[in-house]
This record gives C-alpha cells, sequence and structure tokens, in this order.
C-alpha cells in the first residue's frame, strides 16, 4: 500500500508539473502572437509590455537594439511590417522561469519606406515575470 501511495502520489506531481509547461507554452504562444499582430500594427504599448527593460534586440543584420529603440522603430514604422507569419514555433522552458523560443519570421515588410521581404529565423529567450512573459533577449539570423 505504501509503495502504491508514493507511485500515485509522483504521477500526481509529475502530471501537474507537465500541465504547468504546457499552460507556459501557450502564454509563450499567445504572447508571440500578440508581439506578431503588435509589430503589424505598430502598437507601441504592447511593444512596451512584451519588451523587458534590458531587452538587447538582434537584427539579422547585425543591428542591436534596446528596448527604446525597438519598439520606437517598429512604432514610427522605419521597419513596417506589413504581413508576417512566424512559422515553425519551438518552446524549450528552462527553470527559473525562462524559456528559449525559435521560430521563423516570413512576409512582406518595409525598411525605410522600401519595400522587402523577409524569411529569417528567430531565437528569443524569454522570462516570465509577475505573471507575464517578457522577451528578454531577440537574435534574428539570415536562413
Amino acid at each position: 500500500m505504501k509503495k502504491l501511495s508514493i507511485i500515485l502520489i509522483s504521477t500526481l506531481m509529475l502530471s501537474t508539473f507537465a500541465m504547468a509547461q504546457s499552460n507556459d507554452e501557450k502564454d509563450i504562444r499567445a504572447t508571440l502572437e500578440t508581439l506578431r499582430n503588435a509589430m503589424m500594427s505598430a502598437d507601441k504599448a504592447a511593444l512596451e509590455k512584451i519588451a523587458d527593460d534590458g531587452l538587447t534586440y538582434g537584427h539579422s543584420s547585425g543591428l542591436m537594439e534596446d528596448k527604446t529603440a525597438f519598439v520606437n522603430s517598429i512604432a514610427s514604422r522605419k521597419f513596417e511590417f506589413k504581413k508576417i507569419e512566424f512559422p515553425d514555433v519551438s518552446v524549450k522552458m528552462l527553470e527559473n522561469g525562462f524559456a528559449i523560443v525559435r521560430h521563423k519570421i516570413t512576409g512582406d515588410t518595409a525598411n525605410d519606406g522600401k519595400p522587402a521581404t523577409v524569411n529569417i529565423g528567430v531565437m528569443l529567450v524569454m522570462h516570465k515575470i509577475k505573471g507575464d512573459w517578457k522577451i528578454v533577449a531577440r537574435q534574428a539570423y539570415k536562413l
């Protein structure tokens, strides 16, 4: 009986842990969708909410931005996202409320008013702070 109790408690603990992970992953995916929509609509408030104050944001060109530069370049439409998708999302949960997220960005953009298409890879480091997932670091790379 004691052995059965230990097995049941262990199973319950593992399923609770797995459910927490799946909820976090769902929340991360929802945050990515909010980010995608905020990028297309140049929604400054949404971008500021998603970005951590210490954000380091790397472009595939090598340009590096902090939170202010990232938000302002999109909100001002210097980097305009007309239609973008985030295919091939993968989420790797880490300890202490961190996650590594990888995805692609594909679609139609404009850089300083010049039409362009985008097909890049992205790696994000996200951190759960006060119940919200924030982007701490981002690095894009050419495919």
